[in-house]
C-alpha cells in the first residue's frame, strides 16, 4: 500500500518499535542501579558536603523546615542518635529544597546513615541512565545509538560517584535533562500534528502536552538549583524557534507571525509560567514556616550589605532586641500568604547576595575554572586515606610502601576527551549542515558550563559540569550514527563506522574497569594507585 502524506512525514522515531527500546533501557538502568547500590554505606562518614545536605534533610523531613543543629552534630549521627541536635531557630540555606526533599525520601525509608541519605542519588542516577536511552533515541531515531548513549553515560565515573553520594547536582543533572527531553519531544508531537493535515482552532493549538511536562522538568531542576534557568530559557527559544521552522516546511502562510501567537505565547506559559509555579510550589514547607525565617532572617548581615535595608516583612524576636528593625505588623488569612510570599522574594534577595559578594575572597584546594572542566583539569577528592601500612585493612603493599583508598569525582577520560573532540564535530555540522540534533548538543552543553564563566572569581568545582554530561554523550552517538551512515547495506564505510564505535565503546568500559577503585574507595598499593593518577593535576 503506497503511504499517506502524513505517514512519510511521520517522525522516524515513531517507525522502530517501542517494545526492544524500552526492554533494553530499563535492563541498562537496573544494572546501573545494582552498580550504585554496590557498598553505598561506605565510607561510614559524611562525604565532603553531604555533611550539609544529609542534615537539612532530615530536618525538612521532621520539621518541615531547615533548622540550625549544634556542633559535633555529624559524629552523634554516625553513632545511631539523631535527637537533642537541632536547634529551634531555622538555618540559612543558600540552595532550594528539591534535592534536599529527595534525599529526605531516602532517609524515611532507608533510615539516618549514609546508605538511607545517599539512596536518593543512587536511583535518580539510575533513572538518568533510562532517560538518557530514551532521550538519545528520540533525538537520533536509533534504538542502538540510544542505548550505546546510556551505556557510556552509566560507565562515567562523575555520574557514578555523584549517584553514590547526597549532593544536589545528580539531581539537577537529571532534572535538565528532563526538561530539554520534553522540548524535543514538543518538537516532535508539534511536526507529527502538523504532518496529519487537520486543522484546528487556535485554542486547541496551544494545547501542548510535552511542553506542560517541560515546564514542570525545569521547574524541579531551578528548584535544585538556580543555574537551570540558563537551560531554560535557551531551549525555551529553541522551542519556539522549531515550531516556527516546521510551519514554514508545511508550507503554512507566515510561519513566523503564525508561530508568534500560536507557539511563541503557549511556549513562555508552557515553560516559563509552569516552572515558575511549579519552583515556588517546592519550597511550601518555607513558605508554611515563613513566620521563623521573619524574625531569625529579616535584619541579618546578608540584607544589610551594601546599604541595604532589612526585610518589609521583618518580625522581631519576643523580648526584641535592640538591633531589630521591626517592618509591617505579622499579617492573617490571605494576607499573610501573601506576606509570605515577600518574605520569601526577600529571603532569595539574601541568598542571591550570599553567592555574588560573600563567597569572592573564598578559597577551596579543589576549585577549578571551568575552563577546565570538559578536559578533567581539577577533579575534586571526597574522600581518601592514605599512608594504609602493610598488614592494615588488608594492604599487601610490599615493604617501605603504603596502600591508598579514595573517593575521586573524576570523569572516564574516554567519555570527556572523546565528548570534546565529538563537540567540535557537533558545532561545526550544527552551523555548516543546519542539523538541529546536533544542536541541542551544543545547546546543551553551551546552556550548562558556559554561564559558569560569569563566577569563576568564587569556588566553583568540577563536578558542577555533571549538567554538561549527558550533552556530550549525545554529540558522541551522533558522531558515531554519521561514521555508521543509514543505509542498512553492507559498506566499507558502514564497517568502519561499527568498527570505530564498537572500539570507542570498548575503550570505554576498558576505563570503567580501570578507574573503579578510585570511584568507589577499594583499597590500592601506592603504585596501582600513581597508575590511575595520569595527570599531576588529579592528585
Amino acid at each position: 500500500m503506497t503511504p499517506t502524506a502524513a505517514e512519510r512525514n511521520r517522525p522516524r522515531w515513531r517507525s522502530e518499535e517501542k517494545l526492544p527500546g524500552w526492554v533494553g533501557a530499563i535492563c541498562l538502568a537496573s544494572l546501573a542501579f545494582f552498580i550504585r547500590r554496590w557498598h553505598l554505606g561506605t565510607p561510614h562518614q559524611f562525604s565532603f558536603d553531604e555533611t550539609y545536605y544529609a542534615k537539612d534533610a532530615w530536618s525538612l523531613l521532621n520539621h518541615g523546615y531547615v533548622r540550625a543543629y549544634v556542633e559535633d552534630a555529624d559524629k552523634t549521627i554516625l553513632n545511631g542518635n539523631v535527637t537533642g541536635l537541632w536547634q529551634d531557630g531555622p538555618s540559612m540555606i543558600v540552595h532550594p529544597e528539591v534535592g534536599k526533599w529527595l534525599i529526605a525520601a531516602g532517609i524515611k525509608v532507608f533510615g539516618m546513615d549514609p546508605s538511607g541519605w545517599r539512596m536518593a542519588s543512587a536511583v535518580i542516577g539510575a533513572l538518568m541512565v533510562l532517560l538518557m536511552c530514551r532521550f538519545v533515541r528520540r533525538v537520533t531515531g536509533s534504538t542502538v545509538l540510544g542505548l550505546v548513549a546510556g551505556l557510556l553515560l552509566s560507565v562515567d565515573g562523575l555520574q557514578l560517584v555523584l549517584s553514590r553520594l547526597a549532593l544536589l547536582d545528580i539531581f539537577l543533572a537529571f532534572f535538565t535533562l528532563l526538561g530539554v527531553h520534553c522540548v524535543v519531544a514538543d518538537r516532535q508531537w508539534l511536526r507529527d500534528r502538523l504532518a496529519s493535515g487537520v486543522g484546528r482552532p487556535w485554542w486547541q493549538a496551544w494545547w501542548r502536552p510535552w511542553l506542560l511536562a517541560g515546564g514542570v522538568a525545569f521547574g524541579l531542576a531551578c528548584g535544585t538549583k538556580w543555574s537551570a534557568v540558563y537551560a531554560l530559557a535557551v531551549f525555551g527559544l529553541l522551542a519556539w524557534l522549531w515550531s516556527a521552522g516546521a510551519r514554514r516546511a508545511f508550507g503554512q502562510e507566515r510561519p513566523l507571525l503564525r508561530s508568534i501567537f500560536l507557539d511563541g505565547i503557549p511556549a513562555f506559559i508552557a515553560l516559563i509560567g509552569v516552572a515558575l509555579v511549579t519552583y515556588v510550589a517546592t519550597w511550601t514547607g518555607w513558605l508554611m514556616h515563613a513566620d521563623a525565617y521573619e524574625v531569625a532572617f529579616s535584619n541579618t548581615q546578608y540584607t544589610s550589605y551594601g546599604g541595604g535595608k532589612a526585610w518589609p516583612t521583618a518580625q522581631c524576636p519576643t523580648p526584641p532586641t535592640a538591633e531589630c528593625v521591626p517592618g509591617e505588623p505579622d499579617a492573617d488569612g490571605f494576607g499573610e500568604v501573601t506576606q509570605s510570599l515577600r518574605s520569601l522574594w526577600s529571603y532569595h534577595q539574601d541568598v542571591y547576595t550570599f553567592h555574588s559578594h560573600f563567597l569572592n575572597d573564598s578559597t577551596h584546594i579543589y576549585a577549578s575554572k571551568p575552563s577546565t572542566w570538559l578536559v578533567m583539569g581539577r577533579p575534586v577528592g571526597v574522600d581518601a586515606q592514605t599512608d594504609i601500612q602493610p598488614g592494615a585493612q588488608g594492604c599487601d603493599a610490599p615493604s617501605g610502601s603504603t596502600c591508598i583508598r579514595q573517593i575521586l569525582l573524576l570523569g572516564n577520560p574516554v567519555i570527556w576527551w572523546g565528548g570534546c573532540l565529538a563537540m567540535i564535530a557537533s558545532v561545526l555540522l550544527w552551523v555548516g549542515a543546519r542539523d538541529w540534533r546536533h544542536g541541542v548538543a551544543v545547546a546543551g552543553l553551551a546552556t550548562t558550563w558556559l554561564p559558569w564563566f560569569l563566577y569563576d572569581d568564587r569556588p566553583i568545582f568540577f563536578f558542577y559540569a555533571i549538567t554538561s554530561l549527558p550533552f556530550l554523550v549525545l554529540s558522541v552517538v551522533l558522531a558515531m550514527g554519521h561514521l555508521i551512515g543509514t543505509s542498512d547495506v553492507p559498506t566499507p564505510r558502514r564497517t568502519f563506522g561499527v568498527v570505530v564505535a564498537g572500539s570507542y565503546t570498548v575503550l570505554a568500559l576498558v576505563a570503567f574497569a580501570w578507574f573503579w577503585p578510585i570511584w568507589t574507595d577499594v583499597l590500592l598499593t601506592k603504585s596501582e594507585w600513581d597508575a590511575r593518577i595520569w595527570l599531576r593535576r588529579w592528585i
